[in-house]
Order: C-alpha cells, then structure tokens, then sequence
C-alpha cells in the first residue's frame, strides 16, 4: 500500500495514519500489540492504539533518529484524528 514504510515487516490487519511535516507516523496492530513506527522503525509498543497516540502525542517514545520531538509535531492524543486505514 502507498505511504506504509517499506522496512515494516511484520503484517498487520488495520493502521492508523497522521501526517507531519516531517513524514507520515503510523500506529499498526501487530502481534496483539499496537506499534507506533515512524521511518519502517518501531517507536513502542502499546495495548491500544488510544494508548500509542497518547504516548507519541505526549513525546513518551522512543526517541527519533533526528532528534526531533514529537510532541511538537501537532500529532493528536484522540486517535479518531488520525486516518484510519484498513488493510
């Protein structure tokens, strides 16, 4: 699919998708878990995506390769926000 990180290599059955102005930061169910990925890389994993918004939204995960925070991105904690994406 257009706009999924090519390195993400584990498949999921749904995603959520919210663009910034430094790339597209995507939260996807894999393996009972939620990930939120930025870049194909795994940021953290989550029990619900409520949870991986809020936590990415906060600047909570892991820290990006460029050292920006994502706390400042203008990315929403209300997962109904972000584009919904079924695979």
């Amino acid at each position: 699919m257009p706009g999924f990180p090519a390195r993400l290599e584990m498949p999921c059955n749904i995603f959520y998708r919210f663009r910034t102005r430094i790339g597209p930061f995507f939260i996807s169910d894999r393996d009972e878990r939620w990930h939120v990925v930025f870049d194909g890389e795994s940021l953290g994993s989550y029990e619900n995506p409520t949870q991986a918004a809020n936590e990415l939204a906060s600047g909570h995960t892991a820290s990006l390769r460029n050292g920006e925070d994502t706390s400042t991105l203008g990315i929403p904690k209300d997962i109904s926000r972000w584009e919904r994406v079924p695979i």
